[in-house]
């Protein structure tokens, strides 16, 4: 149907229909060579934009001689239209053309967004012509899109490209509202697959799956749309582990170092310096819900993830501590490895930050634990204390203020302790 061809500055699309064009329509760096009739039974904007044009032609040959009047009918008959902001740009601009000229287009949730707001801006209505492509991309989006969460969040990261008219016209509204409601829904046909209620171990895994699958679809949005899921979720009581999972998905996803494979996970970061890494690290932590959350030791491990991050970004203080009392309300389920945090500031001379561990058990010590998570607990700060026992620097006091910071019947047995102490002595 059409060709484009390069030149030094711009591009040039042809329609090859066999009629020479009687238009031009300008989208951005491309010039579209086309017919009027196609577009003015189609969109009322554009037709309204090529009536108002021979307006002027007509108005202007009243006051001219006759044979001026035919060669400026002749050199002004080709309309050129300039389409500023032109929603999707003009590889959407494209598609329309397309659809205007009877040429059968496949719609997706990436192309369907931007093509419903391109038919809003062109005023493509029922009202001027019947099977127009805003009733068509609706179509497509309630029946093809909002009723799959996966669809749903390829709209809601069209909508990106295309925010202000979205907004307007309510898409992106939709698209968050289909993703919170069939993630919080206990029906299966809603959605596509269960995800709050199971019967069995081998569902109870698939929907696990499945959930991972689009949980990280989530972390392909940009900020304030993610920040607006999240809300969501919240007002609709979703699962707090649902929530705490996007959260640090998203956080591994955009800031360098947060996962222990930070190669991998933070290649595709789009956050630029520091100060925005700080401000995203800070909002998402913020949101991250403080109880009633999954103390899985893979949980455990990201967050932990999430205060080296933080106190490299030198996060505020409360940041840092909403963060110290959620690992200390689950530290059973930490690692050795977890606990020993290098000591990031230069005011602080031992290799392993021992002030934080110390604040750790402070705040695990603060809610009502059982026997076995205390003696847990204790025999990993004893695993800590062997650890740090080695450092020349480490003060006397220090040392003896971790080894004291838990009750006696964290410990079963005093070997571990014991160890500590002649490797400290040594």
């Amino acid at each position: 149907m059409a060709a484009e061809k390069p030149n030094s500055k711009r591009q040039a699309w042809f329609c090859t229909t066999g009629l020479p064009s009687d238009i031009e329509i300008e989208v951005d760096d491309m010039t579209f060579h086309l017919h009027k009739f196609p577009l003015i039974s189609k969109s009322r904007k554009l037709h309204q934009l090529i009536t108002e044009h021979k307006q002027r032609l007509e108005e202007s040959d009243d006051n001219r001689k006759r044979h001026e009047q035919e060669e400026s009918v002749e050199n002004n008959d080709y309309l050129h239209i300039r389409l500023e902001d032109f929603p999707g740009g003009s590889e959407i601009f494209e598609i329309v053309v397309k659809i205007c000229y009877g040429v059968k287009v496949e719609l997706s949730a990436s192309t369907a967004v931007p093509l419903r707001c391109a038919a809003e801006d062109l005023e493509m209505s029922e009202e001027h012509s019947p099977e127009n492509l805003i009733s068509k991309t609706d179509k497509f989006l309630s029946q093809s899109v909002f009723n799959s969460i996966p669809e749903s969040i390829k709209a809601l990261k069209a909508c990106e490209s295309v925010s202000t008219v979205a907004e307007s016209i309510g898409i992106t509204k939709q698209c968050i509202e289909s993703i919170v409601s069939r993630a919080s829904s206990p029906d299966p046909s809603l959605f596509g697959w269960p995800i709050n209620k199971t019967k069995s171990a081998d569902t109870k895994q698939s929907n696990d799956s499945k959930s991972e699958l689009w949980l990280e679809d989530l972390t392909e949005l940009n900020f304030p749309i993610f920040k607006r899921v999240i809300l969501a979720m919240k007002s609709r009581d979703l699962s707090p582990d649902l929530v705490e999972s996007s959260l640090i998905r998203y956080a591994k996803k955009h800031i360098p170092g947060i996962s222990s494979r930070s190669s991998s996970s933070s290649s595709s970061s789009t956050i630029a310096s520091e100060n925005n890494q700080r401000e995203l690290l800070e909002t998402i932590i913020s949101d991250l819900p403080l109880n009633h959350s999954s103390k899985t030791a893979t949980t455990t491990r990201s967050l932990f993830g999430l205060l080296r991050s933080a106190i490299i970004l030198n996060t505020s203080e409360k940041c840092r501590t909403f963060l110290e009392r959620k690992i200390g309300s689950r530290l059973e389920k930490a690692t050795l490895d977890d606990l020993l945090i290098p000591s990031y500031s230069y005011l602080n001379e031992t290799l392993y930050d021992v002030d934080l561990v110390e604040r750790l058990v402070g705040h695990f010590l603060e809610i009502a634990v059982v026997s076995s998570s205390l003696t847990v607990v204790g025999k990993l700060i004893d695993g800590v204390l062997g650890e740090i026992a080695s450092d020349g620097n480490l003060k006397p006091e220090k040392f003896y203020s971790l080894a004291i910071s838990l009750p006696d019947e964290a410990r079963l047995y005093d070997d571990g302790l014991y160890r500590a102490i002649d490797i400290y002595l040594k």
